[in-house]
C-alpha cells in the first residue's frame, strides 16, 4: 500500500478530483496549507502598502492506494493539476505500513 501526498494549487482542485473519479480513487483527503518553495512568494499592494507575501495558499491532498494504483494516481494529478508554470507543486509517494477502518475492523487494503 501507498500514500500519494499531492500539493497543488487550489483552483485546480476541481479538475483533479474529477481525475481521480475517473480513474477510481474512491477516498481523498484534503487540507489547506501554505508554504514556498522556489516561488519564493510575491509581492502584494494593500491600501496603497506594499508588502510580501511568503506563504502562498496550496491545497494539500492525501491518497492511500494499493501500491499498483500508485502510477495512475501520480500521472492523474500531474496530467491535472499541471500548469506548466512555476508553482504547480509537488507529489510525494511513501510507503503506507497498515491501515485500519475503525467502524469495521478491517485492515489492509479492504480498508481503504
Amino acid at each position: 500500500m501507498k500514500l500519494v501526498t499531492a500539493i497543488i494549487k487550489p483552483f485546480k482542485m476541481d479538475d483533479v478530483r474529477s481525475a481521480l473519479s475517473e480513474i477510481g480513487v474512491q477516498g481523498v483527503t484534503v487540507t489547506e496549507v501554505k508554504g514556498f518553495g522556489r516561488q519564493r512568494g510575491h509581492t502584494e499592494l494593500y491600501r496603497g502598502a506594499e508588502y510580501v507575501v511568503d506563504f502562498l495558499p496550496k491545497l494539500k491532498l492525501e491518497v492511500a492506494c494499493a501500491a499498483d494504483q500508485t502510477e495512475a494516481i501520480v500521472e492523474a494529478i500531474m496530467d491535472s493539476a499541471g500548469t506548466g508554470k512555476i508553482g504547480d507543486g509537488k507529489i510525494f509517494v511513501s510507503d503506507l505500513e497498515q491501515v485500519v477502518r475503525i467502524r469495521t475492523g478491517e485492515t489492509g487494503e479492504e480498508a481503504i
